[in-house]
């Protein structure tokens, strides 16, 4: 009897694990590359990870981080990966004037982080306060976001000196400003040096491109849609849990990933996502995180082209499709007012 009773337990494990092993290799097993090291804004996908979403829209999703020896877009190119994560819409323009067939099918952005940071007592209130003050711009900064605001707002680029992602130039001297993100930098100043940086966010002030974006390959849009729209779905989940529900599965996956993400930092990164409307504000108000609208692309297109960022003569349409988001998904999960 007791043999007897050892064999059926061993076949019903047998059997959970062949079940187990069935529904696995039913899900579709999609690769995901980021733009940068793990940190907290990229912190919705890692919460569909961690949290069973992706797996709920039949997902196996391998997160692969980016860095600064990774170019996860050639990858994507080159068909080793499904589906990358995209600074901002400049580079969605930038694959259509370079004729390369990849598409923008969401924005889990909707403001762009990039601000400049100055000294409390520089009393730096709107963006023309920024215009006497030394700028330190990155040479990616200086090709993009600073010819808007020379275009828009006559900056001049003998105020620029390089930013080279040390604080310490800007730190020795309060009559400057520095670029960073709204997520990261502040927090890095204040810890550094003591004091609480005066923070201007470009994306208040009109450089209004999507940010976060996710890209794909034009043939997966044509031939998997259905696949594509399940990653989208799962993926705009992913950032309602992360920024309104518990943020600890992903937060521990990212600290799995990148060890230098200390809990504190994790939570200010997600509270200045909150404060600013990073993830969630303007059309994903209505339509939901992921939301994109083509009046916005076609004027981000028009600043960026009178910039001389972007040539005018490509066909903006191309950078992006909207038939993936809009459609409402996940704002049930944010929280009423």
């Amino acid at each position: 009897m007791r043999l007897a009773a050892m064999l059926q337990a061993l076949t019903l494990v047998l059997s959970f694990t062949a079940s187990a092993a069935s529904a696995a290799d039913r899900l579709d097993k999609v690769t995901f590359g980021t733009n940068w090291v793990a940190e907290g804004e990229h912190g919705g996908f890692f919460q569909a990870v961690a949290d069973g979403t992706y797996k709920s829209y039949g997902l196996d999703v391998t997160i692969v981080p980016g860095g600064p020896n990774v170019n996860n877009r050639i990858l994507l190119i080159a068909g080793k990966l499904d589906f990358v994560m995209t600074a901002n819409t400049l580079q969605s323009f930038d694959a259509v004037a370079n004729n390369v067939p990849v598409v923008a099918v969401a924005a889990m952005f909707q403001k762009d982080p990039q601000v400049f940071l100055t000294h409390p007592q520089a009393k730096v209130a709107k963006l023309d306060d920024l215009k006497p003050l030394t700028l330190f711009v990155s040479k990616e900064g200086i090709s993009s976001y600073f010819q808007w605001l020379k275009s828009d707002y006559g900056f001049n680029e003998a105020k620029v000196k390089p930013y080279t992602f040390n604080a310490q130039p800007f730190l020795a001297d309060p009559g400057s400003a520095m670029q960073g993100y709204v997520t990261s930098e502040p927090y890095a100043v204040e810890k550094q040096a003591g004091f609480k940086p005066s923070v201007i966010l470009l994306a208040d002030h009109g450089f209004n491109a999507y940010s976060t974006l996710i890209e794909t390959r034009r043939d997966t849009v044509e031939k998997k849609q259905d696949l594509v729209q399940r990653f989208v779905d799962a993926s705009i989940i992913g950032w309602y849990n992360y920024i309104y529900g518990d943020a600890q599965p992903g937060n521990a996956l990212i600290r799995q990933l990148n060890p230098d993400m200390t809990d504190e930092l994790l939570a200010y990164s997600i509270a200045k996502m909150k404060d600013y409307g990073i993830v969630d504000s303007g059309d994903s108000l209505k339509d939901g995180i992921g939301a994109m609208n083509e009046e916005r692309i076609a004027d981000f297109y028009n600043k960026m082209s009178r910039a001389g960022v972007i040539r005018r003569d490509i066909d903006w349409r191309k950078a992006s499709t909207l038939q993936f988001v809009n459609k409402g998904v996940g704002l049930n999960l944010r929280p009423k007012p």
